[in-house]
């Protein structure tokens, strides 16, 4: 099957998952469900090259199981957080800006828009499915550095889940755990999870341009939906933000004046 073919596939896939959603949000006047399905996108591009391209082979087996940990632990996780919760302040600023037309624009600057990147981010998922073969070193290390990025965001969701739930904590600055040498370290590990999948999947004659998919994940983790925008938010939310922000390290974990007090 051309590549084409199986992009076209999934694309579509997604674009009909995400307009049910889509009418769903309207039901429920929230938007939150697109993020509960953000990791469930690229499992449901896993499972579906699998099974389109009957490649079950070491690599595209691997790579499907990697993906379905992250996505379903992701799933969870956010679901959970969002119960019960009002909308993102990110889709309630955008549905005040919009007014009555927020809810037919959300369809496609929200949820096709969240689709349509995550197929470019899982071209190296795709590919590694469709051609990989036997396990090999190569592989072996992607999936160490997975491992790395799945520790970091799981454990720091974790240790920062508990933090909120202590209502003592509300308003204060997280600096326990992870979060004492990285501040963002669940995106860290994202970070890390999409080029430990890359790795895992490149192949000599398809790494130089599948390698846009983590370099698009580390761009919206960095600059777009990630750091950037979360810290712009936190800066007026939070006391003490600021001296946390110039004594520990953005995105990168290091060994800095915070993580030794």
């Amino acid at each position: 099957m051309p590549f084409e073919t199986l992009f076209l596939i999934n694309l579509g896939s997604l674009a009909g998952i995400l307009l049910v959603l889509w009418l769903i949000s309207i039901r429920i006047d929230n938007v939150n469900v697109v993020d509960v399905f953000w990791g469930l996108a690229f499992v449901t591009v896993s499972w579906l090259t699998l099974s389109v391209t009957g490649n079950w082979a070491a690599v595209p087996v691997g790579l499907t199981l990697l993906v379905s940990v992250w996505g379903i632990r992701l799933a969870g996780y956010l679901g959970w957080r969002s119960l019960g919760k009002p909308e993102d302040y990110r889709y309630a600023a955008m549905r005040e800006r919009r007014g009555k037309s927020f809810r037919l624009m959300s369809l496609f600057t929200v949820f096709w828009l969240q689709g349509l990147i995550a197929c470019f981010i899982s071209l190296p998922l795709q590919i590694g499915i469709k051609d990989g073969g036997a396990w090999t070193w190569q592989a072996s290390f992607g999936a160490a550095v997975w491992l790395v990025g799945f520790i970091f965001e799981s454990v720091g969701d974790y240790q920062m889940a508990r933090f909120k739930a202590d209502p003592a904590n509300q308003g204060k600055v997280m600096r326990q755990g992870l979060w004492r040498y990285t501040r963002h370290p669940n995106y860290f590990g994202d970070f890390l999870i999409w080029w430990g999948i890359y790795l895992a999947a490149a192949q000599p004659e398809n790494w130089w341009w599948t390698i846009i998919g983590p370099v698009t994940m580390s761009y919206l983790l960095l600059k777009v939906s990630g750091v950037q925008l979360l810290e712009n938010s936190l800066r007026t939310r939070v006391d003490g933000y600021e001296e946390y922000v110039e004594n520990t390290s953005s995105f990168f974990p290091l060994w800095t004046k915070n993580s030794r007090t």
